[in-house]
């Protein structure tokens, strides 16, 4: 079976002007990113803030128009497409914003807001199917219809959040983009938002790309795992083998800085640590962008790019030195 998603070295570039009479730098968001995603399935993206993640979405969602590279859904190559061929694929495509308040449009009733994508993509339904669809909608994500009537300001961040998720699953997309979801709520209310995805995906056989910065979070959604650094990709494994035995530093450091409920293990664990700053990616390092912070960093790194190379068991990573830690980084090489 086919994927329902294939992207194949994806590049996005923005210009950045630089002054009236300099020509205009080229920032790289995305660098050669490739994926698949199936039906039903969930693959987490991950990375420190300004890795590319939020523009690798929209990219795929040709909300913005990337440079290079091939984007296919279910089979349909989307990333050329016109605005006018693109629009019957919309319904198919929807996104759940990082800002549950800022995403919604203060003028209208949540009613007209989890509306408006099902009237766009279904013009001939009729006025008794949408409020139909709309209640339904809104008691699927656990909002009453009661309250289609009220404004968004009449609701807190994490109810704000519902309605956006339900105003993406109204049209029964088979994609959504899940942008940072979570990452603007308090943290009870996170774990809300999260089961309430994993439910979602249970019972309509959603895909999602689901974007954070936070592996605590994306562990209990995601069953693949992938990690961006200045938008190339460092790591890519299942959940279960990504967490327990990663084989980019990158990916390793990302793990330490989660922290443990347990005090005392908290206290004991050994971490490794970031050092310096992330760099510009108007200015990437030569070779492999991370090895600036990488501990384990050589004159091959900065000399050469690191391919994605098969690490066995659906694990890809891009890193010189990955076989000379097998146990995933938890020892020294031998």
């Amino acid at each position: 079976m086919s994927a329902l998603l294939t992207v194949e070295d994806l590049v996005v570039r923005f210009p950045v002007t630089r002054g009236m009479f300099r020509a205009p730098a080229w920032l790289t968001a995305v660098d050669g990113v490739s994926l698949e995603l199936d039906a039903g399935e969930a693959l987490g993206i991950v990375g420190e803030s300004g890795c590319g993640k939020s523009t690798l979405g929209r990219a795929i969602l040709r909300l913005v128009r990337p440079s290079s590279g091939i984007v296919r859904f279910d089979g349909i190559r989307i990333d050329a497409l016109s605005q006018r061929a693109l629009r019957p694929l919309r319904r198919d495509l929807q996104v759940v914003f990082q800002d549950p308040v800022g995403s919604l449009n203060p003028r209208l009733t949540v009613g007209q807001i989890v509306a408006e994508p099902l009237v766009i993509a279904e013009r001939a339904i009729g006025s008794d199917d949408v409020r139909r669809r709309v209640a339904e909608a809104m008691e699927r994500v656990g909002l009453g219809a009661a309250l289609a009537n009220r404004y968004p300001h009449e609701f807190s961040g994490g109810q704000c959040q519902r309605i956006g998720i339900a105003r993406a699953m109204i049209t029964r997309p088979r994609l959504i983009v899940c942008d940072e979801p979570v990452s603007a709520l308090d943290v009870s209310v996170q774990g809300q938002v999260v089961n309430l995805l994993a439910d979602l995906q249970r019972d309509l056989g959603l895909a999602y790309l689901f974007i954070s910065h936070n592996l605590a979070v994306v562990r209990h959604v995601a069953a693949r795992v992938m990690v961006l650094y200045l938008g190339r990709v460092m790591e890519e494994a299942p959940r279960e083998r990504l967490y327990s035995a990663p084989l980019h530093p990158y990916t390793r450091a990302l793990l330490d800085a989660v922290p443990t409920a347990d005090p005392g293990v908290e206290r004991a664990r050994s971490r490794a640590t970031l050092g310096g700053d992330l760099p510009s990616p108007l200015d990437p390092p030569s070779g492999c962008v991370f090895r600036t912070r990488c501990p384990l960093a050589i004159a091959r790194c900065a000399g050469e790019r690191p391919s994605l190379e098969p690490a066995g068991q659906g694990h890809r990573v891009a890193c010189h030195r990955w076989r000379d830690w097998p146990q995933g980084l938890h020892g020294p090489a031998k």
